[in-house]
């Protein structure tokens, strides 16, 4: 469902409104809405003084379960939607490597962090410790190598500990149209 024709002009109206119109879905068994869980996500890097891109990239971390061809449940049900890839893909038209790379390795941050990292897997929550599985487990020790050879990937583990920390039920935080002055400063020309 990933649209093919979408003009730089119109692409923060068709993302502010993805998180209006699919946002309040379910986010895998976790006890905040997938709208809700990318707005906390973008308020981590925020409150962590984080530079704009990865702001950015926070707020749209998961934006591949919105136009994805998997259904949102799809992780639940044992199969990996590549939504960190799909995302990826689709904001590249729009934005740099600085932005779409920390999402399109958020997953294998997740992956990274369990292999390097021994605290890391007890404070992933259930519906976490679930996808992991789904999305490959730890890494070996060649994939640790291979992830720390990408430029990207310091960022990408920013991300995902942002991720990690943006599913608090209740929280109150800025809606996704507050980020429209960053989106937009960002978008390439």
């Amino acid at each position: 469902m990933i649209p093919q024709t979408i003009a730089s002009g119109d692409f923060i109206d068709f993302v502010l409104e993805l998180f209006a119109t699919r946002g309040a879905v379910e986010y895998m068994g976790e006890k905040v809405s997938m709208r809700s869980h990318m707005e906390q996500t973008a308020a981590c890097a925020v409150a962590d003084g984080a530079p704009d891109h990865l702001v950015v990239a926070a707020l749209l971390h998961d934006i591949g379960h919105f136009i994805g061809e998997h259904p949102i449940d799809a992780l639940e049900n044992g199969v990996d939607n590549d939504h960190e890839k799909i995302g990826a893909e689709f904001l590249s038209r729009f934005y740099p490597a600085e932005v779409t790379e920390p999402i399109r390795l958020h997953v294998a941050a997740k992956r990274y962090l369990c292999a390097v990292d021994d605290a890391y897997f007890g404070r992933l929550s259930p519906a976490s410790v679930q996808s992991l599985a789904v999305q490959g487990g730890p890494m070996n020790a060649a994939e640790v190598e291979a992830f720390e050879r990408n430029p990207h990937h310091r960022n990408a583990v920013r991300v995902r500990l942002y991720d990690d920390d943006g599913k608090v039920d209740g929280l109150t935080i800025e809606p996704a149209s507050a980020y429209r002055d960053r989106l937009q400063k960002l978008l390439q020309a």
